[in-house]
């Protein structure tokens, strides 16, 4: 089976440890945590006082063809399921989901919205935003722990059925936008095919940023990602 460039692990979906695309074929997306590049700016007074917004308020600062320019086309969502899938060689990342599947909480922000983009040019060209809002402190927290456990083991497997993925993560930097950043570089080799996939995330207030896909799209609309998502 092919694996996307726009497979990612989402936040809930980490939580379980689902690797949506292979397991389940659908599109959503992963949330680092732990700053790749400095330690966090202390947030403004009236950034921090912010009210979180609401998942419809958050859809509309989505960014959407026009911003992405010609050629993109919004690929439809699939609705999520929740496969089980295990962790091999990384006790940090199989801790984590082991913990969340149990409790059903603490990982998950339930203010969310995505979009899915892929370009004409290719399968390898697909880009995917998510958005989420809560408390800067929970934000942060709820990231860190997550991208913490992604990055404590550079290789491991994940396992789900008779499918077993090879992965690697490493972070990268990320660009001085927002309040704190994250980034990283996730590698997935299932069935002799190798698909490379960058996620950074940017938080800005009360508001998470999460691109995901090809690193060349991300590194390019990332700016334009974080500009929608404060002024919309």
């Amino acid at each position: 089976m092919r694996l996307p460039t726009t497979t990612v692990l989402s936040l809930s979906a980490l939580a379980a440890l689902v690797l949506t695309g292979c397991s389940t074929g659908s599109t959503t997306s992963a949330e680092p945590a732990s700053p790749t590049t400095a330690a966090p700016r202390t947030v403004g007074s009236n950034t921090a006082a912010s009210a979180p917004l609401s998942s419809a308020a958050l859809s509309k600062r989505l960014l959407d063809e026009s911003d992405l320019g010609e050629g993109y086309s919004r690929k439809p969502q699939r609705p999520a399921t929740h496969d089980d899938v295990t962790v091999i060689g990384c006790p940090a990342l199989a801790k984590l989901g082991s913990s969340a599947a149990a409790t059903g909480t603490g990982l998950s922000f339930p203010r969310k919205a995505k979009a899915s983009f892929t370009y004409a040019g290719g399968s390898d060209s697909e880009v995917s935003e998510e958005l989420y809002s809560d408390t800067a402190t929970k934000l942060s927290q709820g990231i860190g722990e997550i991208f913490d456990a992604m990055t404590a083991c550079p290789t491991y497997q994940l396992v789900s059925g008779s499918i077993v993925i090879d992965m690697g993560t490493k972070q990268t930097a990320a660009p001085d936008l927002g309040d704190e950043q994250w980034s990283q570089l996730l590698t997935y080799a299932v069935g002799g095919q190798r698909s490379v996939v960058k996620q950074t995330a940017i938080r800005t207030g009360t508001i998470l940023v999460v691109l995901s896909g090809a690193p060349a799209l991300v590194d390019a609309h990332l700016a334009d990602a974080v500009q929608a998502a404060q002024a919309r």
